[in-house]
């Protein structure tokens, strides 16, 4: 298994979430982390990216109430999620893009948010 997933699950619409994503130590030169999402019936679509250099990009929606960082001494990327909604209810997917392009996605978690 290259990536391990963890944190999802229910939640109350306002409440939090930490997903955690650890990659495998046979995964060298780790450029990219990052989290994509996918809802029941729509496309697979990028949550949030954190680079080497720390620097981060996050999907409009979910901007001012996500948190992406990462541990390299762990390989670890992890998204903290507040003030979640409804519209947040997707399977979440972890990704990690090395320097020679090569991806790794992760199994996805399940997180689903009550109204």
């Amino acid at each position: 298994v290259q990536l391990v997933e963890s944190g999802g699950g229910l939640v109350q619409a306002g409440g939090s979430l930490r997903l955690s994503c650890a990659a495998s130590r046979n995964i060298f030169s780790i450029k990219t982390m990052g989290w994509y999402r996918q809802a029941p019936g729509k496309q697979r679509e990028l949550v949030a990216t954190i680079d080497t250099d720390s620097s981060t990009n996050y999907a409009d929606s979910v901007k001012g109430r996500f948190t992406i960082s990462r541990d390299n001494a762990k390989n670890t990327v992890y998204l903290q999620m507040n003030s979640l909604k409804p519209e947040d209810t997707a399977v979440y997917y972890c990704k990690v893009l090395t320097i020679v392009r090569i991806d790794y996605w992760g199994q996805g978690t399940q997180v689903t948010v009550s109204s």
